[in-house]
């Protein structure tokens, strides 16, 4: 985010700053259910229930008819489905294996590896669409990183000297 009243993504770009803080809060929930003993798989059907009702709003306002022409002139290709299958496929599988991890290990010892996805992030911005980071984000991704190997090293310490 770089703010400013100058920059038009100010707003898309809060949002996925509520987006991140959203998430965090989400995965310490997934800690305290599965302390609790709920099921990860019960855990994953219910974020991905949620999921689901969080965007029929928009559904029902947006909602825009195709004509039997409109739906018959524009199939799926084969490899548009499978690609739709696959990234459906990976997204589950990743929800299932962070809400394990979550379940099972203090936020703290897994969250260090959860930012490695600004690294991925970067790199397919660049492969994929020829985005090229600019000094600030670079500045941003050190920060972010030096900050969450600072807490994941803390941590550690503070752990390691509590036994």
């Amino acid at each position: 985010v770089k703010p400013g009243f100058q920059n038009a993504a100010l707003v898309p770009a809060l949002i996925g700053v509520c987006g991140g803080l959203g998430a965090g809060i989400a995965y310490t929930m997934v800690r305290v259910l599965g302390t609790h003993g709920v099921k990860g798989p019960v855990i994953v059907f219910y974020f991905s229930f949620f999921s689901c009702l969080s965007v029929v709003p928009w559904m029902l306002f947006h909602f825009t008819p195709m004509s039997m022409k409109q739906l018959v002139t524009l199939p799926m290709t084969g490899r548009q489905l499978v690609t739709l299958m696959m990234a459906g496929l990976f997204a589950a599988g990743g929800q299932f294996t962070i809400t394990a991890a979550y379940t099972y290990a203090p936020a703290g010892k897994i969250s260090i590896f959860d930012y490695s996805q600004i690294i991925f992030a970067t790199m397919l911005g660049f492969i994929l669409f020829g985005e090229i980071p600019d000094k600030y984000s670079f500045t941003g991704y050190v920060l972010i990183i030096l900050a969450s190997l600072g807490t994941f090293l803390y941590n550690m310490r503070v752990a390691k000297a509590g036994k």
